[in-house]
């Protein structure tokens, strides 16, 4: 049997999960069972957090996080990734360079790469709009306050009050393969995370604005600013933290051919 103490602080319901399994089938083999519940656990558990506490997340364990997530696959293992951590006063000093910036979020230009469609097509335009009104019904805004809209996406640039910060880059020298690369790399921070018992928010929101960023980060000119993303503790009391975005069945997106 796997013992509780190879899980990580923060994995009370893996355990939980661990222990039902336990119970219903006692004589399954030594690992399978465990291994796969601690692994599913923490990739439906990971969702985009949008308020957290004040709690402090030490740097040794963004580190950890960090080291973890780079096992994930590379081509010819280039590892394109690199990271940007902010806490306290440079994470603050960022997020008024960008809302003291005066380019608003919906008028801002996307020059060092797009990463929506220039115009929304079935069935992502559906999949879109639902998520959205979905989020803004828990918070209580209507779909024509768009003050409260706009309020409630420039919290993308305080990281939800998380007190974590992070600002992930990738050589413009590379070409679509290492961006692949990359994606796996954030997955792997945010799966790392939740088996620490902590949450993220992945934000793409930061990409246009690396004008602002750049000179308080230090992100040399060859580097194309990929996304943000919050790392902390849940705040289990703010209504946005409800939200569970829907995803389509495995027969929608799979074909077996035989």
């Amino acid at each position: 049997m796997l013992s509780y103490a190879l899980l990580p602080d923060g994995t009370r319901a893996a355990r939980r999960a661990c222990e039902r399994l336990a119970m219903l089938s006692p004589d399954m083999t030594e690992h399978e069972p465990y291994e796969t519940a601690i692994v599913d656990h923490a990739i439906v558990s990971r969702r985009s957090v949008r308020a957290f506490l004040p709690t402090p997340v030490p740097d040794e364990t963004v580190s950890d996080i960090l080291r973890v997530a780079s096992r994930a696959p590379s081509g010819t293992n280039m590892q394109p990734w690199k990271v940007y951590v902010v806490t306290g006063e440079r994470k603050e000093a960022l997020s008024r360079a960008i809302l003291g910036s005066g380019v608003r979020p919906e008028k801002v230009e996307w020059d060092e790469y797009r990463y929506y469609p220039d115009q929304f097509f079935e069935p992502y335009l559906t999949r879109r709009r639902t998520v959205g009104f979905a989020l803004y019904s828990l918070l209580g805004i209507g779909r024509r306050d768009v003050e409260r809209m706009r309020a409630q996406h420039d919290r993308n640039f305080l990281f939800f009050d998380a007190p974590v910060g992070m600002i992930f880059t990738i050589d413009r020298r590379l070409n679509i393969g290492s961006w692949v690369d990359h994606g796996m790399f954030l997955q792997n921070v945010m799966i790392a995370a939740r088996g620490r018992g902590l949450h993220t928010c992945p934000q793409a929101a930061f990409a246009p604005y690396h004008r602002q960023i750049r000179p308080l980060l230090g992100i040399p000119d060859e580097e194309i600013v990929v996304c943000g993303m919050a790392l902390g503790h849940e705040d289990e009391s703010k209504p946005e933290n409800a939200l569970r975005s829907e995803r389509v069945p495995v027969e929608e997106f799979v074909t077996f051919v035989r």
